[in-house]
């Protein structure tokens, strides 16, 4: 094979990834357009442009700028951080069950939430920054436990499971022990809900991704690299315990953040990675295409739960719909290919 030939496929690679790109971006505009102005009252695209624009139209300045606008952008926001995060570390631990809400960082923010809610009586504000500090403390717990003279993805994973395990037990008993108003409010919290968004919530999410996910991304050829292995990492150049420590703390920190502003919407970060790794190039960093198709399920989910199915349900429904299929599928592939966490 030729020098020639191999960057043309580079450049073919390249050019690939670009309309990927171009594509999934165009898909969720047009989502959000959609969004924009469907509802109990339709408003047309030059109406929802004319908000947009800042004009004050009636009806439609409070509706699409004041009550639809912020939940879009709080759903793509969601969705770009959960499935950065989720792919973050399904490559970097090479298992696509390597999720943060399979393996307990989700867990754990939710089951801080349950208790600031329930017994401490915190108001929203307060709930979402403990549920920043529960996945934080969740995450590193996991990450200490795993570690026995050097870092296993396997280890981590199964310990992150049976944390998980144990978190959803302390949600279940908070919860038996909960007021009736209690109960309602917290169930709507662990559902995974863009109800009540505002850019209040919008704006620490906001802040947070616009640091975190370039810092992901100018790291992106170090975690294609631990794809490939410790040793190979290595032999590349990573600095591997440094660069894992802080992938792990970019992605955890983005994680807590949608959590805390949107809940913890399920299987986002599980399915972003595997759907971007289907559609695209061979080779090519899924940071990016993970992130756009996570925040077009996010967005597509809550628009078809608001709308599509008779009543209306949080987005964490309709995405927990799909994903929990897939995780059942993944798991009876794997173990039929004789595959191992």
């Amino acid at each position: 094979m030729t020098a020639t030939t191999l960057r043309a496929g580079r450049v073919h690679r390249r050019q690939r990834n670009a309309l990927l790109i171009a594509g999934l971006c165009v898909a969720l505009l047009g989502v959000v357009a959609v969004t924009l102005m469907v509802g109990n009252t339709f408003y047309s695209p030059d109406e929802v442009l004319r908000v947009l624009l800042g004009e004050q139209v009636p009806g439609a300045s409070f509706t699409v700028g004041e009550l639809r606008l912020p939940r879009v952008v709080l759903g793509m926001l969601a969705g770009l951080a959960f499935g950065m995060a989720g792919i973050t570390f399904q490559t970097m631990l090479r298992n696509p069950l390597a999720s943060p809400d399979i393996i307990g960082i989700s867990t754990g923010a939710s089951a801080a939430a349950v208790v600031g809610i329930v017994v401490l009586s915190l108001d929203e504000t307060a709930v979402s920054f403990l549920a920043l500090a529960g996945a934080l403390v969740t995450a590193t717990a996991i990450y200490g436990l795993s570690w026995r003279r050097g870092f296993a993805g396997a280890r981590l994973i199964l310990i992150g499971i049976g944390v998980a395990a144990m978190l959803h037990s302390v949600v279940s008993y908070v919860l038996t022990r909960a007021a009736a108003w209690d109960i309602q409010a917290a169930l709507q919290w662990l559902a995974g809900s863009l109800n009540g968004a505002s850019w209040e919530r919008v704006a620490p999410l906001a802040l947070a991704t616009l640091v975190l996910a370039p810092l992901l991304v100018s790291r992106r050829r170090d975690l294609d690299a631990l794809r490939l292995g410790d040793d190979a990492a290595a032999a590349l150049g990573v600095r591997l315990r440094p660069t894992r420590l802080l992938l792990i703390l970019a992605a955890v920190a983005l994680i807590a953040f949608a959590t805390a502003a949107a809940g913890p919407i399920a299987f986002v970060a599980f399915m972003a990675g595997p759907i971007a790794a289907r559609i695209t190039a061979s080779g090519a960093s899924l940071l990016v295409p993970a992130a756009l198709v996570g925040a077009l399920l996010v967005v597509a989910g809550d628009l078809v739960g608001q709308f599509a199915l008779g009543t209306r349900y949080p987005v964490g429904v309709v995405t927990g719909l799909i994903g929990a299929p897939y995780l059942v599928y993944l798991l009876v592939r794997s173990n039929r290919s004789g595959a191992s966490l």
